[in-house]
């Protein structure tokens, strides 16, 4: 099983300290994120794993190395100028060529990943993607209404459930034919071409630990976790 790790984003939420390292090089506890990613996706079978860089990328050569500590192979690509957040597998076409796994390189999370994997595999979709659920709070009223604005229902600041994307996908390299070569070009946009093409994506729904470190809400998070040795992983070789 390969995995793709998009290391290549300038962390903007995170500065200042993302001026000196990048976003998968911030510690947690005791270990940078990318080398939690590492330990994670080694526990979960994967051994070929594809380091996608741009900003300060260099660092990130320098710290993970080829792998062989973790029994990895692990290679890498530059982008000259951001490719957005899919758009950097052009650069891996002639690697992709059966299902792989790509995420994103500042996310901590406890998914199993062959579950996901099996649950991939069970149906015949391009894409799987792993979501949880999250909770938003709107403070304000909401109504209800038909075509004629007749109110249906209404709510006193409810909070609201979305299947929220993790950043984490199983993909059939046939999706590589969707990605233009050489231009930014985000999963949003993928998702959008999938859906007007009529191409199948699925989702599955993950129940369990997940933080986007480059929030600086689950960065803190993340550390008080490490603190009190609760993070996903922590402490696993």
């Amino acid at each position: 099983m390969k995995a793709v790790i998009q290391a290549g984003g300038r962390g903007a939420r995170l500065k200042p300290y993302t001026l000196i390292l990048p976003k998968p090089m911030m510690p947690v506890g005791e270990l940078p994120v990318i080398e939690i990613l590492l330990r994670w996706l080694r526990r979960n079978g994967v051994h070929e794993v594809h380091v996608t860089t741009g900003y300060l990328g260099h660092l990130l050569r320098v710290l993970c190395g080829d792998g062989s500590r973790w029994d990895m192979r692990i290679e890498y690509t530059e982008e000259k100028e951001p490719l957005g957040t899919v758009g950097a597998l052009d650069l891996l076409r002639d690697h992709l060529d059966e299902t792989f796994l790509v995420l994103n390189g500042d996310l901590i999370t406890d998914l199993d990943l062959r579950a996901l994997l099996r649950f991939h595999r069970e149906h015949d979709d391009e894409l799987t993607i792993a979501v949880t659920e999250t909770l938003v709070p709107v403070n304000m009223g909401v109504f209800e209404y038909e075509k004629d604005g007749c109110v249906s229902a209404f709510r006193e600041k409810p909070t609201l459930s979305y299947a929220a994307n993790m950043g984490v996908y199983c993909m059939e390299p046939s999706i590589l034919d969707l990605i233009p070569k050489g231009v930014p070009y985000g999963f949003d946009d993928l998702m959008y071409r999938m859906l007007d093409d009529g191409r199948g994506a699925r989702v599955y729904r993950h129940v369990g630990q997940f933080m986007d470190i480059g929030r600086p809400e689950d960065f803190a998070r993340a550390q008080e976790l490490a603190e009190r040795g609760e993070l996903p992983m922590q402490g696993a070789h």
